[in-house]
């Protein structure tokens, strides 16, 4: 943990996908060198120009899995850069990082674990490789409002027949998800009531992410990452699938992993968030659906967001002093 001043201690929440939408990071890279920077390697490293798809018209291309998920990437990577110019983040107050499933990545690199560049390759690879995944099973997730992990557990027992289905997020308190095949996935839909859930909402994704039915990418990911250098981030990332604090190089290939199969322990990374120290939370670009998480729960920390260039505008500096 770092040895920082008297003030508040913070953690960095990077987002995932579903956080996407047109336009997003441009203005970033129009006002500030650092983050057009992200950009210009993103396009030399993937191979494609972003910032033609985001300053397009056409949602569906952003949307496809090998698409979105490096530009969410490059979109909070830029966000960052832009703030960090503006001198606007005390590192020194950063206690530790996460992110939510791609985010993950974003978190890594920010803590110095991983080079932006490889971090870009491996999420475009990442995101074709579940894409194919995707494309070989008709499967899906759906959102369960009201739920417990334990209810979602029963459901998935319940429905699941000869089909694949298991909880895939643990989000926060009454938010869960489950993954799995669709004719599963219907049965879950049609019993949900039956199992205290309010409502099962289907989540606009390609496939069955965090389940077995993204076996086949996890192992082009796991070759992937054998050729990868990852170092000791300069601050403990808490890793999906763990929830749990990491600094070694090979736990964090290892859950790297782990995490396209499994489920992702949001819920419980922030609680090891808090007990790390940290009080303050800022959500980089795009979106502000885990700060909005946070602001749900019984006891809400301070919470900060920068989604588009107006916040970047009025931003001052976070950690805060009196906070």
């Amino acid at each position: 943990m770092n040895d920082a001043p008297s003030g508040a201690r913070g953690a960095l929440l990077f987002p995932g996908q579903g956080s996407q939408a047109l336009g997003m990071g441009l203005d970033f890279a129009q006002a500030e060198p650092a983050a057009h920077e992200v950009f210009e390697l993103a396009r030399s490293t993937l191979g494609f120009d972003l910032r033609a798809i985001l300053g397009g018209t056409d949602a569906a291309a952003l949307d496809r899995t090998d698409v979105c998920q490096p530009a969410i990437l490059a979109t909070s990577l830029a966000c960052v850069a832009a703030l960090e110019a503006r001198g606007a983040i005390r590192r020194e107050r950063v206690v530790a990082v996460a992110g939510l499933s791609l985010g993950e990545y974003t978190a890594l690199t920010w803590a110095g674990a991983l080079e932006p560049a490889a971090a870009l390759a491996l999420v475009r690879l990442r995101g074709e490789a579940m894409q194919r995944a995707s494309e070989q099973c008709a499967s899906g997730m759906l959102s369960l409002v009201g739920a417990t992990p334990e209810s979602a557990a029963a459901l998935c027992d319940a429905a699941r027949g000869d089909g694949v289905l298991v909880v895939a997020n643990l989000l926060a308190k009454g938010q869960v998800a489950i993954a799995g095949t669709a004719d599963a996935l219907a049965r879950a839909s049609a019993a949900a009531k039956e199992h205290g859930v309010r409502k099962a909402i289907p989540l606009s994704v390609a496939g069955a992410f965090h389940s077995p039915c993204m076996a086949s990418a996890a192992d082009v990911l796991r070759a992937a990452l054998a050729r990868t250098t990852i170092r000791v981030p300069r601050v403990p990332v808490v890793m999906n699938s763990s929830a749990e604090p990491t600094t070694d190089p090979s736990a964090i290939r290892a859950l790297l992993e782990r995490q396209v199969t499994a489920p992702v322990l949001w819920h419980a990374s922030m609680a090891a968030l808090v007990a790390l120290g940290a009080s303050t939370f800022l959500e980089p670009a795009p979106g502000r659906q885990l700060t909005n998480m946070l602001k749900r729960s019984e006891q809400p920390p301070r919470t900060a967001t920068c989604a588009d260039i107006a916040e970047l505008q009025a931003f001052r500096t976070w950690p805060e002093d009196d906070a």
